[in-house]
Order: structure tokens, then sequence, then C-alpha cells
């Protein structure tokens, strides 16, 4: 496996065991990493810290409402302080309303399309300005996207919507950030069973229909994704920015 031997880094995003943002980090810190963790709101931080502590008692761990610019500033503030650089950042960040995942997308509401856009895309945005002056030495930013982002998936919705104007922000940031040495991707998933897939209606259909379609014939494994965490944080992916990374069993290329 890529070395990530000294390098530091930021995951957002954790909010169980089964979140793939845990399976990242996992692989990151077997690789050699050294991480600090956020996690949104007093309900989420045991989970986070019980988790983050198993890399050690001081591991940095921050509250980040991602919606709110003081709360980014201080995250980065205090990883400045702690770690003086930065070379790593995950974003696992998504959210839409629940009412906005069920019946039809013609029925978004102004506030759901608002919210899914504010906290699953514009925050890589947010996130990855606050980051870029602490990678200073070049970085590498890996976002969390889905198949939903380039085609119509039955409930996915407005979370599709949003998936996609992330995929666009990746560009842009690659874009943007590539001559600070910067490196933006996305990795598009197949489901995983975690706590917001659980929210989609049908969800366990889909992994059903993964499963029959897929080249594979069998679903994604977090450790998979953890392995392709590592190799986009690593000098092997160093030629490689604003790219989305299919990593779903080879559904992506199917048509019917």
């Amino acid at each position: 496996m890529a070395t990530l031997e000294g390098k530091l880094g930021i995951v957002f995003g954790v909010a169980n065991k089964r979140s793939i943002a845990w399976a990242i980090a996992q692989a990151w810190h077997a690789a050699g990493a050294r991480l600090a963790f956020t996690y949104q709101g007093e309900r989420l931080k045991s989970n986070v810290e019980e988790l983050a502590g198993a890399f050690g008692a001081d591991t940095l761990i921050l509250p980040c409402d991602v919606t709110r610019d003081e709360e980014i500033a201080a995250v980065f503030q205090s990883v400045g302080s702690t770690f003086g650089r930065l070379d790593l950042m995950l974003h696992s960040v998504a959210f839409a309303p629940k009412e906005a995942l069920e019946g039809r997308f013609v029925d978004t509401t102004r506030e759901a399309f608002r919210v899914a856009h504010d906290v699953s895309a514009y925050s890589l945005v947010a996130l990855a300005r606050a980051a870029a002056p602490l990678m200073s030495g070049g970085g590498s930013i890996v976002a969390m996207s889905y198949y939903g982002a380039e085609k119509v998936v039955p409930h996915y919705n407005v979370m599709g919507v949003a998936k996609a104007a992330l995929e666009a922000s990746t560009r842009y940031l690659a874009s943007d950030l590539g001559t600070q040495k910067i490196r933006v991707n996305c990795i598009s998933a197949g489901p995983v069973n975690t706590l917001a897939a659980r929210g989609i209606a049908g969800f366990s259909d889909m992994l059903r229909h993964y499963e029959a379609h897929a080249p594979l014939k069998r679903n994604v494994l977090p450790e998979e994704l953890g392995a392709t965490g590592v190799f986009l944080a690593s000098e092997g992916a160093a030629a490689i920015t604003g790219q989305v990374l299919y990593v779903d069993c080879g559904y992506q290329i199917m048509g019917m």
C-alpha cells in the first residue's frame, strides 16, 4: 500500500463506524498519516470521540457545522496551531431534508434545495478555501460523490443535483488550486450501508440492484474505498486532479 508517512490530515464527515469517512480515515491512519477529526453537533460528538480516540488520546477532535463560516475558521485555526501545516483533507459531508428524498424531485422546496446545496456542495468550497493556506507544500483534497450526480436514481432527488454541483466544484477548485500543488478529486462510491444511505427510500433495493447488474456482481466494500482514498492522497496520484473516480464494482459503465 502507498505510504502517507508524515502526512497531516483532517477528516470531515465521520458519523459512526459504518461511515465511508471512517473507512478512509482508518486507511489513511494505517498508511502513516496523523489525523484530526470534526463532528457535527453534540449528538455525534461521543461517536467521533470514541472512534478517533483509537488513534491516540491526543487526537484533535473539533466541532464544525459546515454551514457556519466562523466554525470553519476556528477548526483550521486549531489545526494550524497544532499541526503547523496540512497535507490531506477528506470531505464526506452531505445532507438534505428527509422529505426532499421522498416523492418527486419537481416538488423540492426552495429551502430544501438551498440546504442540500449549502451542506453538500458549497461546504467543499468553503473548506478548501480555509485549508489551502495550510497546504503550503501542496496537498490532496478528496470529496465523496455518488452516481446520482450523473444519472437519475429513484428517491435521490435533490441530493443528486447537489452532488452534481459538488463534482463541478471539484473541477473548478482543481483549476484554482493547481498552481499551489493542491489536488482535488471525488470518489464516486457504489452504495454502502451507512447512516446517511439508510435515509434514502428503497436503499436495500438499490444494494440488490447493484449486486445484480455491476460487472463484478457485488457491492463495494468500505475497505476498498479506504484503499482508493489512500491512493488519491499519495504520490501515486500526483498527476490526478479534478477527476471523479468511480469505485462501484463497475456499475457506472453499464447501459442495461
